[in-house]
């Protein structure tokens, strides 16, 4: 399901991404990426030659982009959506962890009404909230909202089928589950984090998040055509299936089954987010939220690395200072970044139906906007699925081959006298077992064994079960076929005596 890792931002779905990452593009990187994987881009390129780089890079189905510049705002648009209809900035995108910063302002409204802090315990906000770690009654707001609560996918499996369709659900699934670090002691991107915060600002405002979102944010701000779901799949009117991408052939695909309330279920169009960044630049809605209260959302809080609530404090162009304040987002089939510099005030946004890395394309678009050089776009994908079909070729010739030489390999077998027979199905024996666990590789790589992902590759990595199918196939069929070759051998040579020493 996936894009490649973002380089503004971060992703729903980025712990899956980047532990598959750790292993298989350890192997691209040895490899080495072709010229296809990257695409230059000019200093002086404009907007839309940085979109269409990207979709060069990536085969983006559609992308819908913004740059605000000195007061100006360009839109770019490109391709089509799951209907075949021209992408326009109206279009109805799923923002994935975009999401995330619309709940934080959210919760910052009410702690402006005094409902709660910022500091309050979450199991006094909502009592419901138990788990079999006695730590989590130390859990604040302000730790959920800065991925510090100590939830971790290691103790928490958030990827789990089938997904908990509701924020209440969500929190009903902890009760048996623990921490990984005592509250405050460490980051670690966690999406139940905001799941839990859109519970309690469901519990506090006796509201759905969709409804208050919409009452205190959407329409205030005129974003009219956004709204906010709680499963990553719920239907949506006027939202059209994304795509997956693979080796630059791209499908349109339903959206991965998933727990999106509050970390990741928001729809919303180009024209929307571009209000959605002026509003966090303090050029419009003022009456929303104080601008204390907004700041406080884009500065870096205490326990993490970079992160505030909901927002990320991310180095421009590669450097050290935290230059931009930005948000990734990942879905299946889905991907979007968004990024404002305070420093110079340019601000992007793009939101795409495919795999990919927006992040890059944000990046480039304000870079170009302040007068600097644009980075090259980088496709790693390609070449991991590249290894990946060809490993699946190579594994089709070479187990077919056996199976199709068997009754040769088991006359030599009988004609040696000393068979050994067990001994030789063997490395059959460990194919199969090895296609069993390929399509797990994100969930080894994480340190447990996860069968659903058989399922969630064919989403996130298709080649990867494709893989896994070869080698299991394959090898039962080259193991069958030894195994009734051995069986079915002339009478001959199965009788046929030992040369004398």
């Amino acid at each position: 399901m996936l894009p490649a890792v973002e380089s503004l931002g971060a992703d729903p779905y980025c712990g899956l991404v980047r532990i598959l990452f750790l292993g298989l593009l350890s192997a691209a990187i040895v490899v080495g990426a072709g010229p296809s994987a990257s695409v230059a881009t000019a200093a002086t390129a404009a907007p839309e030659d940085s979109v269409r780089g990207y979709v060069d890079a990536f085969a983006t189905p559609g992308v819908a982009a913004a740059v605000i510049s000195d007061g100006e705002i360009e839109l770019v648009v490109s391709g089509r959506d799951g209907a075949g209809e021209a992408i326009t900035p109206d279009t109805r995108f799923r923002i994935a962890s975009l999401s995330k910063s619309m709940t934080a302002t959210a919760m910052m409204v009410l702690v402006q009404d005094g409902a709660l802090r910022l500091d309050d315990r979450a199991v006094d906000l909502l009592p419901e909230f138990t788990m079999a770690d006695r730590r989590h009654e130390d859990v604040t707001v302000r730790q959920l909202l800065s991925h510090t609560s100590g939830l971790s996918l290691q103790g928490n499996d958030e990827f789990a089928l089938p997904a908990p369709r509701t924020t209440d659900a969500v929190v009903a699934e902890l009760r048996n589950r623990g921490l990984t670090a005592a509250p405050g002691a460490r980051f670690e991107y966690h999406n139940t984090n905001y799941s839990l915060a859109a519970r309690i600002i469901e519990v506090v405002t006796g509201q759905s998040l969709d409804d208050f979102l919409r009452a205190r944010l959407f329409t205030p701000l005129g974003m009219h055509d956004s709204g906010s779901v709680d499963a990553c799949d719920r239907p949506v009117d006027e939202l059209t299936s994304g795509y997956s991408v693979v080796l630059g052939v791209a499908y349109s695909m339903p959206e991965m089954p998933g727990r999106c309330g509050g970390n990741g279920g928001v729809v919303s169009t180009l024209d929307d987010m571009v209000r959605w960044l002026r509003f966090n630049q303090g050029e419009i809605g003022a009456d929303v939220l104080k601008r204390g209260l907004l700041d406080e959302l884009h500065a870096v809080h205490p326990g993490t690395p970079s992160y505030g609530l909901g927002w990320q404090r991310v180095a421009s162009g590669g450097g050290g200072a935290l230059g931009f304040v930005s948000h990734g987002g990942t879905l299946a089939t889905f991907t979007g970044s968004m990024a404002f510099s305070p420093d110079t005030g340019s601000a992007a946004v793009v939101l795409t139906n495919g795999v990919g890395a927006p992040g890059e394309l944000v990046q480039n678009l304000i870079a170009e906007a302040d007068g600097n050089r644009a980075m090259p776009y980088e496709n790693p994908l390609n070449v991991v699925n590249t290894i990946l079909l060809g490993l699946s070729a190579l594994a089709s010739i070479l187990l077919l081959g056996t199976a199709v030489g068997a009754p040769r390999w088991a006359a030599r077998r009988r004609a040696a006298h000393r068979p050994r027979t067990g001994l030789r199905l063997i490395p059959l024996t460990l194919v199969i077992v090895a296609g069993i666990f390929v399509p797990l590789t994100p969930a080894l790589l994480g340190g447990s064994i996860n069968w659903q992902y058989w399922v969630i590759d064919l989403w996130l990595f298709p080649l990867l079960d494709v893989l896994g199918l070869v080698l299991v196939l394959g090898g039962i069929s080259a193991l069958v076929s030894r195994a009734v070759a051995l069986r079915v051998a002339p009478t001959s040579l199965r009788r046929s005596p030992r040369p004398a020493d």
